[in-house]
């Protein structure tokens, strides 16, 4: 499906949570670097202090980021997915001494229904690197946070 197919309705709801994925372009395993991740995840955090959004849960995996997030009263999803992949891409390029895309161009959204429950959506984003094979325990993985800890 072509990436402009997946915006072709797409729109945003201020104050509703969203669980979001975003893949690597190339499914290239950048974030297998410890340092490069979390330049990626300092990116991330800006985004908090830029915008009303609020990262409720996420995971940065090798070559994707799954996250929870809840938008403010003037928060676009579209913006902030273009906002914390434009600038990560930028500082994960500095950092590696490279360029081009580091995002493919799409992402995943979903909007969470009111009888959704929420921390079940934060528990299912963060045990990505358990079921993937990546660790044994979900502490085991440095690259995630949730405000349910």
């Amino acid at each position: 499906m072509p990436y402009s197919d997946l915006r072709k309705g797409r729109h945003s709801e201020p104050g509703r949570e969203y669980v979001v994925t975003t893949v690597v372009d190339g499914r290239v395993p950048v974030f297998l670097d410890f340092w490069t991740a979390r330049v990626c995840i300092r990116k991330l955090a800006a985004t908090e202090l830029e915008t009303e959004a609020h990262w409720l849960a996420w995971v940065l995996m090798p070559n994707h980021f799954h996250g929870l997030v809840s938008l403010g009263a003037h928060t676009d999803l579209s913006d902030l997915l273009q906002r914390f992949k434009g600038a990560s891409a930028l500082a994960v390029n500095r950092h590696l001494g490279r360029c081009g895309a580091l995002w493919q161009p799409s992402f995943y959204d979903h909007a969470l229904r009111r009888e959704e429950s929420r921390v079940h959506a934060a528990r299912y984003i963060v045990a990505n690197p358990l079921r993937a094979g990546l660790v044994q325990r979900v502490g085991d993985y440095p690259h995630w946070d949730s405000v349910w800890l």
